[in-house]
């Protein structure tokens, strides 16, 4: 039974540029240029507009926790239970969510909590941005 992480395809067209993004140590997400739409399931082409002038944009890594539930039944050697799935609005993408994997239990977890992007290095050349709850200000 092995315990390697998945590997997600980093090459697709549709989706490299987030996990340079993220190989970068930056969180990425499709934008139209022309009627200013973020495209999340990334694709080329905005389906707002019709347009192709499209193109990467950073985010600051910065969001609230819009869902989440905790997984008990585990599916993969490589994530034992309990397990959080968490869904984010990054701050600076409105109406776009993010999904993220964090390893047991959210303490306390609630809508609108502050998270942060974090980065796992799943081989040398993959890196997958993931969300964590951000420490409150003292």
């Amino acid at each position: 039974m092995t315990t390697e992480l998945p590997v997600p395809v980093v090459d697709d067209p549709d989706t490299a540029g987030f996990f340079a993004a993220a190989l970068a140590g930056r969180v990425a997400i499709r934008h139209c240029r022309d009627c200013g739409v973020d495209i999340h399931a990334p694709r080329a082409h905005c389906s707002k507009c019709g347009g192709w002038n499209t193109a990467w944009r950073p985010l600051r890594g910065t969001g609230r926790l819009y869902s989440w539930t905790v997984v008990e039944h585990q599916l993969l050697p490589a994530f034992p239970v309990p397990y959080t799935i968490v869904l984010v609005e990054p701050d600076d993408a409105p109406g776009v969510r993010l999904v993220g994997h964090v390893p047991g239990r959210l303490e306390n977890p609630a809508p609108g909590q502050p998270m942060h992007a974090t980065f796992d290095d799943i081989r040398d050349d993959v890196v997958v941005p993931q969300w964590r709850p951000s420490l409150p200000p003292r």
